[in-house]
């Protein structure tokens, strides 16, 4: 009898979960699956749906755009942002869509996600694609605070606020946060000359209603640093574990994504191999916008 009540909670979570779950596909179902896990937390799909799933779509994938439970337009308030519920998204994603395997493009906090993701179900994936991924979490912020010093050295004001944020406990949503706004002072998420055809597609997709969806939930991150034991990561290993199992994985990044330290690309380089690496000159962290057509090549190259 427990057991029975057991399965039935478990369905009826599920079934909740499938309702919860915002999630879009464009294209032919009988191409290629590609799912593209966006970044976070606090994050959602909009940008790359507003801007290049179709697209792709159109190169012939059949592409799938989501946002994970209690980001975005997955509002739930019972949602606990841990790994193992990412999982249980991406899980009824191949449910909803009667997938039995997919090529994983993940961007940013979720190329975590889709590498850990990959090293548990290796079954259901055809390839990993870490575009602008982050894999070494506390490289990368290590990179952003060295660069800050660097450029705040005459900075009095500026360089306290590094000391501040070097003091903080590096397992918590406050580091993360202000290490990313840090960033942002640097101009590390920008792309430097902005081309017409980027400009007109960021003006495309602010026009629109993918925009006008942008929800960014600010209680993920602290959610995620509450109940995620695993939050400061380097999936160094793991990616390596991945190569081994024979899964496909390609890295693409931007050349000016300054998160990101020539010794993370060369090491990335190492274990994915140089023939599946792609760095896009002018282009930063949301390469996808700042150079599409490049990153839609690649993509169309290496997935089929």
């Amino acid at each position: 009898m427990k057991f029975l009540l057991s399965v039935l909670f478990s369905l009826f979570l599920t079934s909740v979960n499938a309702q919860n779950l915002y999630s879009k596909a464009y294209g032919n179902k009988k191409n290629p699956a590609v799912i593209f896990i966006h970044g976070g937390p606090s994050g959602n799909a909009t940008l790359f749906e507003g801007t290049t799933a179709q697209k792709m779509a159109d190169k012939g994938f059949y592409v799938i755009a989501y946002d994970r439970l209690g980001e975005g337009r997955s509002k739930d308030e019972n949602a606990t942002m841990t790994f193992k519920e990412s999982f249980e998204d991406l899980k009824q994603i191949y449910n909803t869509y009667k997938i039995k395997k997919a090529h994983i493009l993940a961007h940013s906090f979720g190329g975590i996600i889709g590498t850990l993701f990959t090293s548990q179900f290796p079954e259901k994936v055809r390839s990993l694609t870490l575009a602008g991924a982050l894999f070494t979490q506390q490289e990368t912020y290590d990179h952003i605070l060295k660069q800050a010093k660097e450029h705040f050295k005459n900075d009095p004001t500026q360089l306290k606020e590094i000391s501040e944020i070097e003091n903080l406990d590096k397992n918590s949503a406050a580091y993360r946060k202000r290490c990313y706004e840090m960033a942002s002072k640097l101009g590390f998420f920008d792309m430097p000359n902005p081309t017409p055809e980027s400009e007109n597609l960021r003006k495309e997709y602010q026009a629109g209603e993918f925009y006008k969806n942008n929800i960014r939930n600010a209680n993920s991150p602290i959610k995620f640093y509450q109940n995620e034991r695993l939050n400061n990561l380097d999936n160094t290993v793991i990616l390596k574990t991945i190569k081994r199992k024979g899964i496909p994985m390609y890295a693409v990044y931007g050349k000016n994504d300054g998160i990101f330290s020539n010794k993370q690309i060369n090491d990335l380089k190492n274990i994915v191999g140089k023939d599946n690496l792609k760095l896009i000159d002018n282009c930063s962290h949301y390469l996808f916008v700042d150079q599409q057509d490049e990153f839609l090549k690649f993509m169309e190259l290496k997935l089929k």
